[in-house]
């Protein structure tokens, strides 16, 4: 397959992992200030299946899509508001956690222990930026903005990067197997 193909399909898996992150940002648990959603789930497997640069290309994609309006973000909600409000740390985050997953399974391995401790780093770390924000956009104490934007994440946070971790780990060795997507090679 030519290079130029090769770029439109990278385009096209990050699209789609857009679009499942979007899909599962509708599966939420409303909460006072931020809601327990699918999206962690969705930017584990894109992690996970695409690796670092399309992992954080395919979040980038899904905040851009947000940001201009389309009602993609939990609550089926959009805009710079949004972005600007008490939950734009977790979403801002979805970039960086993408990029760490991702680049971590490269440097070790695409197997499901790796993907367990890079998911789970990474949901730790989405929870630290995005309290980090919520206090400050809220003016919340630090007692106050953990026990809104850490406690309750937790557990779903640890069933999330779980199965992020195993769905991800399958999919990718069937999407290899299927020549639907190539297998990452460390650069020397």
């Amino acid at each position: 397959m030519n290079t130029q193909s090769n770029k439109l399909r990278d385009l096209i898996h990050c699209g789609i992992f857009a679009a499942i992150t979007a899909v599962l940002a509708q599966i939420e648990i409303p909460l006072p200030l931020v809601p327990i959603s699918g999206q962690t789930l969705a930017v584990g497997l894109a992690a996970t299946i695409l690796g670092s640069r399309k992992g954080a290309l395919s979040m980038v994609c899904y905040v851009l899509l947000g940001t201009v309006g389309l009602p993609v973000f939990a609550g089926a909600t959009a805009g710079v508001p949004i972005l600007l409000g008490p939950t734009g740390g977790y979403l801002f985050s979805f970039i960086i956690i993408a990029y760490l997953t991702g680049f971590y399974l490269e440097k070790t391995s695409f197997t499901l222990p790796q993907a367990m401790i890079a998911n789970t780093i990474a949901m730790f770390v989405s929870l630290l930026l995005g309290t980090v924000w919520l206090k400050y956009v809220m003016g919340l104490s630090w007692v106050a903005a953990i026990a809104a934007g850490v406690t309750p994440f937790i557990i779903p946070g640890l069933i999330k990067a779980f199965l992020a971790s195993w769905i991800g780990i399958n999919v990718r060795k069937r999407l290899i197997t299927a020549n639907i997507m190539q297998e990452y090679k460390a650069s020397a």
